[in-house]
């Protein structure tokens, strides 16, 4: 199970890489680029911190429910 989450994070990882260049092309102004890249950054550390936390023994996302 871990190598498939594994293989998953690195396929999404090179996916929004890809995103972020393809934003990076595109004429804007400065302030919304980096505003978007900002957004895709932050939602992409919560998911791997979400799929990391996943992996943990009893699920990790249990806080609260003893």
């Amino acid at each position: 199970m871990f190598p498939m989450l594994l293989i998953q994070a690195l396929i999404a990882l090179l996916i929004v890489g890809v995103i972020l260049w393809g934003i990076a092309q595109i004429p804007m102004d400065t302030t919304i680029a980096r505003i978007i890249r900002v957004v895709v950054i932050v939602f992409v550390a919560i998911w791997l911190i979400y799929l990391l936390a996943s992996l943990l023994p009893g699920g990790g996302m249990s806080w609260g429910h003893h």
